[in-house]
């Protein structure tokens, strides 16, 4: 009996690999596995691979790849766990950055250009923004270790999408839902300073068209601890186009400037690449259903492909549009951003409340939901459980900047 129980138990329980960790001083750079080395009662060819990147800036780079036999993404642990895209058929989420590289996080300066070095290494198609700080760069004032009031410069949108992951493993489950899984450690640390650490994981089941993105955000510190987090995901062609629409059931709009306010009547729908063309950003608020969650789709000019984003208000409030209608060759793309906050600088984002604390050893936890719509019909569902959730309700939509830039001058 003990025996048959033993069995059973190291058949039912996953497959785990252990890839890159600090603590054991390990780092697997070529590795594979795939459904010969572990049937699953699947009609399905899925793999997941670990390599390692060469040449120019990206060398050293670690990649991983999951194909659960439908869908493709490709995780970048070296750049704090983004995602450099995902692949479903011919959708990709992702975009045509000027950026042609994955790019090694020791190569950036995240101060120069006045605190837009974060550009430099900008092509993913999920990037996180955060932790201590996220959003525009600029002043902002903080009390020093002396116990002074004092000035740092932030930079734009953090530190945490160029800090390599610490721990990375790989999951393959032997039951269902039959999900791999990448888990990831990335730790933002300083000496009088903050001590965060994230734990990410993305995880999609074999033959499936959709995946999630799962965080736990902790201060390992002493001290409460302010932070932001954004999460900056990018599209471009094939979905985004003249024509395309972000469908929101959203509750309240207003314009990030006064630039985008001129714009506010195109707000959710997408003109061509224009040389150019100056980035329009929106402030959102969506609703939510019953359950506290909400879900937005970018659908593409045909209404016969999209993607469909869904996650829970109680974690991730506010939602930014980001429209970057440029040419081709300077990035034409558009950010859907749930986030804790707006992506202005923190000393504005703090005024207004939106900048939250952990207090020591507390944890937040995100979670985000993505589905690769692929057909009309899909495309049709997903509009349709976005008019659900709105049932009805009215969006009010300000004409001008809710914030007043002025007061931080």
């Amino acid at each position: 009996m003990l025996l048959s129980y033993a069995v059973t138990t190291s058949a039912e329980a996953p497959f785990r690999k252990l890839l890159i960790s600090r603590q054991d001083n390990t780092r697997v750079e070529h590795w594979s596995r795939d459904h010969r080395d572990q049937p699953l009662p699947l009609d399905a060819e899925w793999a997941v691979r670990k390599s390692v990147l060469h040449g120019g800036k990206q060398e050293g780079v670690d990649l991983i790849e999951i194909d659960n036999g439908r869908l493709r993404l490709v995780i970048v642990p070296t750049r704090g766990m983004s995602v450099y895209e995902a692949v479903l058929n011919d959708v990709r989420l992702g975009w045509d950055s000027p950026v042609k590289e994955l790019v090694h996080p020791r190569h950036i300066d995240l101060q120069s250009r006045g605190g837009l070095g974060w550009l430099e290494g900008f092509n993913e198609w999920m990037v996180r923004c955060g932790l201590e700080s996220a959003g525009h760069p600029g002043e902002d004032r903080f009390i020093n270790n002396i116990g002074d009031e004092a000035s740092m410069n932030l930079t734009l949108h953090g530190k945490i999408g160029n800090i390599p992951a610490s721990e990375v493993e790989v999951i393959v489950e032997n039951q269902p839902p039959y999900r791999i899984r990448v888990r990831g450690r990335v730790d933002e640390r300083m000496f009088y300073g903050p001590q965060l650490e994230l734990w990410t994981e993305v995880a999609t089941s074999i033959n499936s068209d959709s995946f999630s993105l799962h965080d736990s955000l902790t201060n390992r510190g002493g001290s409460e601890q302010e932070f932001q987090l954004i999460y900056h995901a990018n599209f471009g062609p094939p979905l985004l186009g003249p024509g395309a629409r972000l469908v929101a059931p959203i509750r309240k709009i207003s314009p990030f400037n006064e630039h985008a306010a001129a714009h506010l009547a195109q707000q959710s729908s997408y003109g061509p690449p224009t040389a150019g063309f100056v980035e329009q950003v929106y402030c959102l608020r969506p609703w939510a259903d019953d359950q506290g969650k909400t879900s937005v789709m970018l659908q593409n000019p045909r209404g016969d492909r999209g993607v469909q984003l869904s996650w829970s208000l109680d974690e991730l409030p506010y939602l930014t549009q980001w429209k970057n209608s440029a040419d081709l060759k300077s990035g034409y793309v558009t950010g859907i951003e749930p986030g804790t906050g707006f992506p202005y600088n923190r000393r504005v984002e703090r005024h207004y409340g939106r900048v939250p604390k952990l207090q020591p050893g507390q944890s937040r936890q995100f979670t985000l939901d993505f589905t690769v719509l692929d057909t009309a019909e899909a495309v049709k569902r997903g509009r349709r459980k976005i008019e659900a959730i709105a049932r009805g309700r009215a969006t009010v939509s300000q004409a001008a900047p809710e914030v007043d830039l002025e007061l931080f001058r």
